[in-house]
């Protein structure tokens, strides 16, 4: 009897901490090939399987993973220890070939993460478990750049033929698609696009000895497009956690019992970009054929026609930070109330930008939009639409999902798109180089889905780029910042407040990058 119940008691013990975890969200990831979509979701479910060389920590400082140190040898080269004993979910060794392959395949042509692949330099093996890093010029966020680069194996890689990634905005399709071999604290179980994606804990992971570690077993990720139907869902049982639900359930799911929500600021613009490049618009019709988005006149109207406090508090349900500032967040070495300010909503002055720019009877245009990518991006849309008519401009909302707004929009197949950009860091580099630099060589420019041209900010974000010493620096994103902000050449909105929802028992590590880390998630019986 004793045996019987020192049995029962250890199976029921395992069962305690052999835990499940159901999320979902409005979208799903959109390939399992880390190195070809960059894109919030995508990385954040590929990075359970897959690992950078650093990681960030929960207070958001960066952290060791699959490198132990990193050590700046002078202004052009890094050295960085890899962690010894560190296998592929095949039983692979990990090594100082994986991270040259790795970075070989993310500077790529297709993999828009060859902007930070470039800006880290490129890799020597010093032994099997060294690297160094020879950059092309100095690299003041170093660190923060490896955080967005994957790793993957190179005997894998090539077995599979899949060592360049697959070019997304061509809709191309390869064995990295839908299969995966990484070193993280999953495995891919399964993969059903569009329906669920499945996980399993990997046993041999490096990182399971740490104390703060979750208990999660295994995880499925479902997405879920309906916002009625994701919130129905939690309060059901049928899910554990959302990780984006509607700003009008929040304060229900608040009260409802079994359930709780965890929210704070997220490292993301979110903005509106205009096509400043072609001279007539490519969806829409303009007095005399012209593009109006080339006109700063026609910028600063549009913009001071957004009623935002309206939008904050009648859309977003107070669920946004209106923002003047081209940052995804307002911490920093750019921190500046000046930059932060908005233009003032004003209908007069806008309407008179407008008259002087020779549109005082408006034009019309397409607004691509997602409608599974951000907090009410497609109603965001349609209130910004509703605001422009008073312009008379006449704006058709052209929304679909993710998986086929940001080819689109990465081709430059657009006039005028809604998109967001940011992540974990908090330094304007995330913004400057890769979104509002002119498009050149090594991945600079890669998501100016506008063609923005401004010679006088690019010259400054250039120079703060490479420049090291932090008060010298400083001013030099200052001013770029503000000379794009001049020209008008993005309309900056807001940046989320983001909400999770979940069940009482469920334990998260909360990041402001949206990011869930799966592997500190816990789960008790409440």
């Amino acid at each position: 009897m004793h045996r019987l119940f020192a049995t029962l008691l250890v199976l029921a013990t395992s069962l305690a901490q052999a835990q499940t975890l159901r999320w979902s969200a409005q979208g799903d990831l959109q390939t399992l090939d880390p190195h070809s979509q960059n894109e919030l979701l995508t990385t954040s479910l590929n990075n359970q399987i897959y690992e950078f060389l650093l990681r960030r920590n929960r207070d958001q400082t960066l952290g060791p993973s699959l490198a132990t140190e990193w050590t700046q040898v002078n202004p052009l080269l890094w050295r960085v220890k890899l962690r010894a004993g560190v296998k592929f979910h095949d039983g692979s060794p990990f090594s100082a070939e994986d991270v040259i392959f790795s970075m070989q395949r993310l500077r790529d042509p297709n993999s828009p993460f060859r902007v930070y692949a470039n800006a880290v330099g490129i890799p020597r093996a010093v032994d099997p478990l060294t690297v160094e890093f020879v950059l092309p010029k100095p690299n003041p966020i170093f660190g923060e750049h490896l955080m967005n680069l994957l790793m993957m194996s190179k005997r894998w890689c090539e077995q599979h033929r899949v060592t360049r990634p697959l070019n997304f905005k061509e809709k191309e399709d390869s064995y990295a698609n839908l299969n995966a071999n990484g070193t993280g604290p999953f495995m891919l179980v399964s993969r059903q696009p569009g329906v669920k994606t499945t996980y399993k804990r990997n046993p041999d992971w490096w990182g399971r000895s740490a104390p703060d570690q979750g208990n999660v077993q295994e995880f499925s990720f479902t997405p879920i497009s309906n916002d009625a139907t994701r919130t129905a869902a939690l309060i059901t049982g049928e899910l554990d956690l959302v990780l984006d639900p509607p700003s009008r359930d929040i304060e229900r799911l608040r009260r409802t019992a079994g359930l709780k929500v965890v929210d704070g600021p997220e490292n993301r613009l979110v903005f509106l970009g205009m096509d400043q490049t072609r001279d007539s618009l490519l969806y829409g019709k303009a007095p005399g054929g012209k593009n109006p988005f080339k006109d700063v006149r026609v910028r600063r109207a549009l913009y001071q026609a957004i009623d935002i406090e309206t939008i904050k508090t009648k859309l977003m349900a107070g669920y946004s930070s209106p923002t003047g500032a081209l940052t995804p967040s307002p911490l920093g070495s750019y921190n500046d109330p000046a930059l932060e300010t908005r233009l003032p909503y004003d209908l007069a002055a806008a309407r008179k930008l407008m008259a002087e720019a020779g549109y005082a009877d408006g034009f019309e245009v397409t607004m691509d939009c997602p409608n599974n990518r951000y907090i009410n991006d497609e109603k965001l849309c349609v209130a910004v639409a509703s605001m422009w008519a008073q312009l008379k401009v006449k704006v058709r909302v052209n929304a679909m999902p993710r998986t086929l707004f940001f080819p689109k929009v990465e081709k430059h197949d657009t006039s005028l798109y809604l998109a967001g950009w940011g992540g974990g860091t908090v330094d304007a580099e995330v913004m400057l180089t890769p979104v509002l630099r002119n498009r050149g060589e090594q991945g600079v420019g890669v998501g100016n889905y506008s063609g923005i041209i401004n010679d006088k900010a690019d010259a400054l974000a250039a120079a703060s780029s490479i420049e090291t010493d932090p008060a010298k620096r400083e001013p030099l994103v200052k001013a770029a910042l503000q000379a794009y902000r001049e020209q008008a050449n993005l309309i900056p909105l807001h940046r989320q407040v983001i909400p999770w929802a979940m069940k009482a028992g469920v334990s998260v590590s909360h990041s402001p990058a949206n990011w869930l880390s799966v592997d500190w998630v816990k789960i008790s019986a409440k």
